[in-house]
């Protein structure tokens, strides 16, 4: 998505090799307009799937995902680091590790809101090692229902997540691929 490509290079920094910084429009501050437009590529792309529900991880996927959502006509669903003390154990749980912050949490979605005939779509906004999306994947697949694709807003495709993803057959739409990363570096994956 051209857009965002340039949005990466406008506002985006590279910290070293493998860590971007896009909390301008992306993870901190939101940029509405463009959230509006990624979610219209991601409900447009997959709008054949027959999707019920989107869901995404909190909390840097929730703008993009409510798009998708909101141009789908579905809800949207957050899958939880942290579990509340309200869901009294009715819940799927799995433990996920952060590439980007070293630590792992409890990824949580509460069995109210996900049924096993649901065609999920789930949205990320950036795909590095994968762990996050599998960690998803694992949620919806233990409650029966189908990950009907995945759209990512950042890929950086120098790491191993796409593969792992591929690999496991899953339909991965990502918006941005980045090639390579460094320090004051940003280059992007020539698409054919």
């Amino acid at each position: 998505m051209k857009e965002l490509q340039e949005k990466i290079l406008k506002e985006g920094t590279a910290l070293n090799e493998t860590v971007l910084k896009v909390d301008g429009f992306l993870n901190h501050q939101v940029d509405p307009l463009l959230m509006q437009k990624i979610g219209e590529e991601f409900a447009n792309y997959f709008e054949d799937r027959g999707i019920t529900k989107v869901f995404t991880i909190e909390s840097s996927g929730i703008a993009p995902a409510v798009m998708a959502a909101i141009k789908l006509d579905v809800p949207m669903v957050i899958l939880k680091k942290q579990q509340s003390k309200i869901l009294n154990g009715e819940v799927y749980q799995t433990k996920v590790t952060s590439f980007t912050k070293g630590t792992s949490y409890e990824l949580t979605l509460s069995k109210k809101y996900i049924d096993k005939d649901d065609k999920i779509l789930l949205i990320d906004d950036f795909l590095a090692n994968g762990e996050a999306a599998q960690g998803g994947i694992r949620l919806i697949e233990e409650a029966g229902a189908t990950v009907s694709g995945i759209g990512i807003v950042i890929e950086k495709s120098f790491q191993p997540g796409r593969k792992k993803l591929d690999d496991r057959g899953f339909d991965v739409y990502s918006l941005a691929r980045i090639s390579r990363l460094d320090k004051g570096v940003i280059e992007f994956v020539e698409e054919a």
